[in-house]
């Protein structure tokens, strides 16, 4: 966070900023020939410090386990799943992805694993022949597979949020949830990969809204045959991120099933919520996707007046407040254009990596793409540190079985 003095005086600031708005100048080459960033700037209501009580935990400072369980992951995204059970002792033998651009990533970071996606394969799950085929004779694995499949089938069809885009009168507005053609069957091809392989354990990972939409009983009438099968198979259950240390409001509902008797036990929240501040404490040197946008003048002299956790409605920004958790961090679609809130500090938008902090990516994880698409995957992921919290808690109920090097 810069401290005061390394801001500019609010007087000097309003003058810089009309000026350009007058000459119609753009504001990042004035700041740039002054030797100043957007950093530089302030809201009229600056606050340097706070108290709080949560803090925000950080992969960063966690030692990845040795122990290398397998695991197969669907629907990967940029990985954030994957990412945290890795630190709790997973070894992901494959990611099944079918957006290209997050094939991409999933390489950059994982340059020896099976990618199963574009450009060589399809990565479509609903090509079911050609994904099992894959997975037996490319990753090797069979029936009463040993290890754990995880996998978050794409929320689009059941969120408010991302029917909240469109105009209410239109046929977009309306959560279409099973009616999506494209993916809202997606989640019953992945549970017929887990009936068909049978692996020691699965989970499922989806915004609330999904059981809403489940009116015809098809998500339990599917369970229910895992079950029959001798799964002990968890309740839907809606978890906050902000419960587990991660310091954002992230709510994710989580169907977890392990085969056997044994009952899987989600962990305990932390006592307080985490704090978004620690996060815009941090060091921004020498970290990768920190490019941040080139605001107008016009838009800073707006956001300026904005208090802690109020909106700019016409860019539909809101300026985060540090002291309780973060908003949700936004996808922005993987067609439209990626964006992100206002940082509590300096009146503009975050970077990549600062959206990338708040979901607890660790720093050495790089997004591909434009800065847009970065946001895409960033906010399209499961918080690493949630996902290493429920991978551990599953470790430790797996049944009868050591995995080690």
């Amino acid at each position: 966070m810069k401290e005061l003095k390394d801001k500019l005086n609010i007087d000097e600031q309003i003058k810089l900023l009309n000026r350009c708005v007058l000459n119609d100048l753009p504001l990042h080459e004035e700041l740039n020939n002054l030797g100043l960033t957007y950093d530089n700037l302030r809201y009229n209501n600056y606050v340097n410090g706070f108290s709080r009580q949560g803090k925000a935990e950080t992969l960063d400072n966690i030692k990845p386990s040795n122990e290398e369980i397998p695991a197969i992951s669907f629907f990967s995204g940029a990985g954030g799943l994957e990412i945290g059970f890795k630190y709790a002792g997973f070894k992901n033998l494959a990611s099944i992805e079918n957006n290209e651009l997050f094939c991409d990533t999933l390489k950059l970071n994982n340059p020896n694993q099976i990618i199963i996606g574009p450009p060589d394969y399809s990565g479509n799950i609903s090509c079911r022949e050609e994904i099992k085929d894959i997975l037996e004779k490319k990753v090797g694995i069979k029936v009463n597979f040993e290890g754990v499949f995880h996998g978050g089938p794409p929320c689009q069809p059941f969120s408010i949020a991302s029917n909240q885009r469109f105009k209410k009168q239109g046929d977009n507005f309306k959560r279409l949830g099973f009616e999506d053609k494209e993916k809202g069957n997606l989640l019953f091809d992945y549970l017929w990969f887990i009936e068909y392989f049978q692996p020691r354990a699965f989970l499922i990972e989806n915004v609330p809204g999904l059981e809403e939409l489940d009116e015809a009983d098809l998500i339990k009438k599917h369970l229910e045959k895992l079950s029959n099968i001798g799964y002990s198979i968890t309740k839907p259950t809606v978890l906050n991120a902000a419960d587990f240390g991660i310091p954002q409001s992230r709510k994710r509902l989580f169907i977890i099933g392990i085969k056997g008797n044994q009952m899987y036990k989600f962990p305990k929240p932390n006592i307080y919520q985490a704090a978004s501040y620690d996060v815009f404490q941090a060091d921004l040197k020498n970290v990768e996707n920190h490019i941040t946008r080139n605001h107008t003048a016009e838009s800073i002299l707006r956001y300026i007046n904005l208090d802690f956790g109020m909106r700019d409605k016409l860019g539909r920004v809101d300026r985060l407040n540090p002291v309780p958790p973060a908003k949700t961090v936004i996808a922005g679609g993987t067609k439209g254009g990626g964006r992100s809130h206002l940082h509590p500090y300096s009146p503009r938008t975050l970077s990549a990596r600062e959206s990338a902090r708040i979901q607890t990516f660790p720093d050495e994880y790089i997004f591909t793409g434009s800065s847009a698409r970065q946001f895409t995957q960033v906010g399209n992921a499961v918080p690493p540190l949630l996902a290493y919290k429920l991978a551990l808690e599953l470790k430790s109920t797996l049944p009868n079985t050591q995995y080690s090097q």
